[in-house]
């Protein structure tokens, strides 16, 4: 299955919170946490469900303008498929088009 057509979300156990004490955002699950750079962070706020891979990494190319959407796309998945392979995400099936 390719992460281009899903949706991503984060799974209900996980929680991306801002640690007052670092300034950093935290995904939060059972026993641990991972603390997240701003790329990271920018990626796990759109992991709503609402979002194809497409949306977020258009997304990041408005932030990231200097960077190729081909690289961002790469990071992405890559990101994606790390949370994927810790149980912290969640992929809907994208509609497919009429």
């Amino acid at each position: 299955m390719s992460c281009i057509t899903t949706r991503p979300r984060l799974s209900p156990k996980v929680r991306l919170r801002f640690d007052r004490r670092t300034g950093r955002y935290l995904l939060l699950y059972p026993e641990t946490g991972l603390d997240l750079n701003g790329t990271a962070t920018e990626i796990a706020r759109l992991c709503t469900g609402e979002n194809d891979v497409e949306d977020i990494v258009q997304r990041l190319a408005l932030i990231y303008g200097d960077v190729p959407s081909t690289i961002i796309e790469r990071d992405v998945n890559t990101f994606l498929s790390a949370l994927a392979a810790r149980g912290l995400l969640q992929s809907d099936m994208a509609s497919p088009p009429l």
